[in-house]
């Protein structure tokens, strides 16, 4: 697992994913989980969070940086497992809950088409367990009561409730709001929340 540590000794894991990503944020005493990834990722997920000395005692919560399936599908077993909290946007609350997130427009040419092309049909297909959500954020929320030197910023783009996390004021996991898809480029594939989608 590739890790780096942070100026103020904060500790960050990558746990998952190679096109999702999870993030596990440590210091030293108490985690909190980035993303959770894809259902079938699980059995690795959960080996490498038990591997990082995560339990049912110091994961302090899990922030999804938004509620597409391939960032929430195994919230509710995180939840389940090791009785983390559950941080969303307020405007994505409602999705977690149901299971069910709308999958987003495309944003150039061959992702609009194929999204115009599937997106209802496909939709049934990337639902999950639902999950309620323990805290809702708005514009920002401090992560110091929760022992982290980071906050949450609402960055809508690639959806309406897109969320960043901020970390020690140098790490930022902005979920798929800068996904590198052409060469030079962070603008994401996919988006509901950009001018002119």
């Amino acid at each position: 697992m590739k890790t780096w540590t942070t100026s103020g000794n904060l500790k960050i894991i990558h746990v998952n994913g190679i096109f999702f990503r999870s993030y596990l944020i440590s210091n030293g005493d108490k985690f909190i989980l980035v993303d959770s990834g894809r259902k079938y990722a699980w059995r690795s997920l959960r080996h490498k969070l038990e591997r990082a000395g995560v339990n049912n005692e110091n994961l302090a919560a899990l922030i999804l940086t938004h509620t597409h399936f391939d960032h929430a599908e195994n919230a509710a077993a995180i939840k389940e497992t090791f009785g983390a909290r559950m941080i969303v946007h307020e405007s994505e609350a409602g999705y977690l809950e149901k299971g069910d997130s709308p999958l987003p427009a495309g944003t150039f040419f061959f992702t609009k088409w194929l999204m115009k092309a599937c997106r209802k049909k496909a939709q049934p297909m990337f639902r999950y367990k639902p999950v309620s959500c323990d805290i809702k954020v708005s514009e920002r929320h401090d992560l110091n009561p929760l022992g982290f030197n980071a906050y949450i910023l609402h960055t809508p783009g690639h959806t309406k409730g897109s969320i960043s996390i901020i970390i020690d004021n140098e790490i930022a996991f902005t979920g798929d709001n800068m996904v590198g898809v052409f060469k030079g480029s962070i603008f994401p594939p996919f988006g509901d929340d950009l001018p002119g989608i």
